[in-house]
């Protein structure tokens, strides 16, 4: 890793973390300390020379604010219903004593003048609460990587995608996996949408340990990912994410003191010159298609034609 790429990384890092304290008051020392540990740690798996992984480590720490955002939103919406309960209370007490005739008029306007200062508070905790939740939306929508599963999204997909085939020169031997969870709405049905969330993560987790530093990985949508294989031919593409298939089966996540077994379907293609984003990808698709087709739990390979 250069000095200037180090210096890039670290100057990132910094900027995003003192854009969000600077513009949210509440933030605290825990969410800046819980941001310093998982840059220590992206920081410490970057390899000596890998410009992809250090892109991916940028990307990751300016995705990394929006979790401060959201914690802020949290907090706001936590002092908005307390204010609220509040309110409430006052205003029963100030009926009370109205009610009863109460020989306590002071008593009664003073509280007046509290209830009406709380519920501006509140007024206030909305507006702010609107404009954070406007910034987190905008946030996600320009952010490149999947909230959830932390892999690439299907924006940095398009993205990628339109580059490589907008170029004169198909890269050598790049091959597209689209890769599907097998039975994943049953696995919701029967568990919940927090287990499949696990799933989720569970298998992002994997293919990020099995497959090569330079492969890149995006959620799709959904239960499906799509994989990128680099300078790798068709026969290492196939033993490789039959590899990472047998992985995921052997492997059994636990949710609530329950074992879930996952499988994986994929389909995969490789580049030609003609390509286009959308028939790279609906060959992939295809190919995927045969996979579940003929059993699910393996890879199936679709080629451009007269290839």
């Amino acid at each position: 890793m250069q000095n200037d790429d180090l210096r890039s990384l670290v100057n990132s890092i910094c900027n995003n973390l003192l854009e969000q304290v600077d513009a949210h008051e509440d933030t605290t020392k825990e969410q800046i300390v819980s941001y310093l540990r998982e840059s220590a740690n992206i920081i410490s798996s970057i390899k000596h020379s890998d410009v992809t992984s250090i892109n991916n480590a940028k990307l990751v720490f300016s995705d990394a604010y929006k979790d401060i955002a959201k914690a802020s939103l949290v907090s706001y919406e936590n002092t908005n219903g307390k204010f609220e309960e509040l309110a409430r209370m006052h205003g029963q007490t100030l009926k009370q004593c109205i009610e009863k005739q109460s020989d306590l008029p002071s008593i009664a306007k003073t509280l007046d003048k509290i209830q009406t200062h709380m519920l501006d508070e509140i007024k206030k905790a909305n507006e702010i609460i609107a404009q954070l939740t406007k910034q987190v939306k905008t946030l996600e929508v320009k952010s490149n990587i999947d909230s959830l599963t932390k892999v690439f999204n299907r924006r940095a997909l398009t993205s990628y995608l339109n580059d490589i085939c907008s170029k004169k020169t198909t890269p050598e031997d790049f091959h597209l996996l689209v890769i599907d969870i097998d039975d994943f709405k049953k696995i919701n049905d029967k568990h919940g949408h927090v287990a499949g969330d696990k799933v989720l993560i569970f298998i992002a987790n994997i293919m990020r340990k099995t497959l090569r530093d330079g492969d890149k990985i995006f959620r799709y949508g959904g239960e499906e990912f799509v994989v990128i294989l680099n300078r790798i031919n068709t026969k290492d593409c196939l033993r490789i994410t039959q590899r990472l298939l047998k992985i995921v089966s052997e492997n059994k996540l636990i949710y609530k003191n329950e074992s879930l077994n996952v499988t994986m379907s994929a389909g995969s293609t490789f580049l030609v010159d003609t390509d286009t984003p959308d028939s790279l990808i609906a060959r992939a698709d295809t190919a995927l298609y045969k996979a579940k087709k003929n059993g699910k739990n393996q890879i199936f390979s679709e080629n451009a034609h007269g290839i």
